[in-house]
This record gives C-alpha cells, sequence and structure tokens, in this order.
C-alpha cells in the first residue's frame, strides 16, 4: 500500500512537472526547457545532498544511476523530436506504453508473478496511460510505419529503462543515485544543445515556471525512488507512469482545454487499476 501511494505521489508530481514544462516549452523551446530543467533540478538535489548526510555509495551504483539518468533523457529527446515532426498522436501512446510494459517484464522475471489481480491492475492501467496519451482523442495508428515508430519505441525504452536502472540503483541509499542520475540527464541534453547550436539564453520571465517544474519533476523522482524502495518494481513503476492524468486534468482545470472520451475513459481505468493494484 505505501508503494502505491508514493507511486501516485510521483505520478501527481510527474504531471504537474509535464505541465509546468510545456508551458515554459511554448515560451522558450523544448530544448532549453529540457536543459534548464534538468539543471536546475540537479542543484535542488545536489543542496539536498549537503543538508541530508548519505553514506557515499559503490561507485558501481552511482555509475549504474548515471546510466539511467542518460538513457531517460535520451529517451525525452527522442520524443521531442518525434512530437517536433508531427507524430504526437503515435509518439506519446506507445512510449508511455512500453515505459510502463518493461518495467512489468522485468519485474515479473526478477520478483516474481505478482497474482492475478495484481496483473489485473497493470491491464487495466497500460490501456489507461494508452487512451490518456492521446492527442485530443485521435486515435494514435497502431500499425504504424516503422519509420514512424522508431523514435517513439526508442523513448519508451529510455523511460522504462530509466524505471529499471533506478529501481537497482537506490536499493541502499537515495539522495547519490538521484544527484548521479540527474546529472547524467543534464549533461545529455547539454551535449544535444551543443550539437545543435541552440541558444542558452533564457527569458527572464520563464525562470519562476521552470523552477517550478524542476522542483515538482525532482519531487515526482523522490516519491518514484521511495515507491520503488517500499513496494516492488513493476507496482511502482506502473502507478507512477499514470502522471499524463494529471496533466491532462491541470489542462482542463488552468487553461480550460478540453479533455476527449478517450481520455475520460483513461482515467476512470486509471481509478480501477489503482483499486485492483491495492487489492
Amino acid at each position: 500500500m505505501l508503494s502505491i501511494v508514493l507511486g501516485l505521489g510521483a505520478a501527481l508530481a510527474w504531471g504537474a512537472a509535464d505541465f509546468t514544462g510545456g508551458l515554459a516549452s511554448r515560451r522558450t523551446g523544448a530544448y532549453r526547457a529540457a536543459f534548464y530543467g534538468e539543471f536546475f533540478g540537479l542543484l535542488f538535489i545536489v543542496v539536498a545532498t549537503f543538508f541530508i548526510r548519505q553514506p557515499l555509495p559503490a561507485w558501481s551504483v552511482l555509475a549504474l544511476a548515471l546510466i539511467a539518468g542518460a538513457v531517460g533523457t535520451t529517451g525525452l529527446l527522442a520524443l521531442f523530436h518525434s512530437v517536433i515532426q508531427g507524430k504526437m498522436s503515435i509518439a506519446m501512446p506507445v512510449s508511455a506504453l512500453l515505459a510502463a510494459a518493461l518495467p512489468v517484464l522485468v519485474g515479473s522475471i526478477v520478483e516474481g508473478f505478482p497474482g492475478a489481480i495484481t496483473y489485473l491492475g497493470f491491464i487495466l492501467a497500460l490501456v489507461a496511460i494508452w487512451l490518456i496519451s492521446q492527442e485530443d482523442g485521435k486515435d494514435a495508428r497502431f500499425l504504424a510505419r516503422l519509420s514512424d515508430l522508431r523514435l517513439p519505441l526508442l523513448a519508451g525504452i529510455g523511460f522504462g529503462s530509466f524505471f529499471i536502472l533506478m529501481d537497482f540503483a537506490v536499493r541502499e541509499t537515495t539522495l547519490w543515485p538521484m544527484l548521479a542520475s540527474r546529472s547524467g540527464g543534464t549533461l545529455i541534453v547539454a551535449i544535444y544543445m551543443l550539437f545543435r547550436r541552440d541558444s542558452w539564453r533564457l527569458e527572464r520571465d520563464v525562470w519562476p515556471v521552470l523552477v517550478l517544474n524542476a522542483f515538482l519533476d525532482v519531487g515526482g523522482t523522490a516519491f518514484y525512488v521511495l515507491a520503488s524502495q517500499a513496494g516492488r518494481l513493476d507496482v511502482a513503476a506502473v502507478i507512477s507512469s499514470l502522471f499524463p492524468g494529471t496533466t491532462v486534468l491541470l489542462a482542463a482545470l488552468l487553461l480550460k482545454e478540453r479533455v476527449s472520451r478517450s481520455q475520460s475513459f483513461g482515467i476512470f481505468l486509471a481509478l480501477g487499476a489503482i483499486i485492483f493494484l491495492t487489492i
């Protein structure tokens, strides 16, 4: 139960982070918003590590967390690139579904079969993630061209790998792996921006939004880490992956964006999935 509660905390925080990140991206561009969100988040964790003293883990643990952050952020960049190419209708649901499905597969292998009712909860949650991630209620093409699926699949593998690798990295400590993970993510975006020769200039009015985005994103990661420590990898990852529902609800409440029927049904299924996972 504690793992589910903490996973819901991650879903709420990450969903709110996606919402604020979207607002910042409209003003300053997706890649710049991603870099400064990663950078400000890194600063938050550095401060937390200074005040909350934890023993330094083995270098192999830090390397694992660094790789987790790097592959997770690589997935994010792949998702951004796919969306910019106009393939949001396939990119969002495919990447979100794969990101949740991979930890279920690995969790079942490493930690054993969780039970039929829990698996039913997983299935409902995966369907919910697919529906909530739809663009304006449009049905994504399941059988898309391979070129259309390449980047969404890469994004999903990156996100799912982040869930899995971080679960292994935080078995003994919390903040140091989070610091290493965030460093890997920040480094990847910085290299990508240098490669693209993007401007580093940030408009002054965007700073508060990006600071809030970074705080929420770090909070979501902390909740996920604690959820994975408290329970199974697959449960923590699937519950945390429901964050698109939070983003959709915030957009509807604050920006008055329309919630489609499929998204509404997805949110309803997500609630059902949570109930099955708590049984």
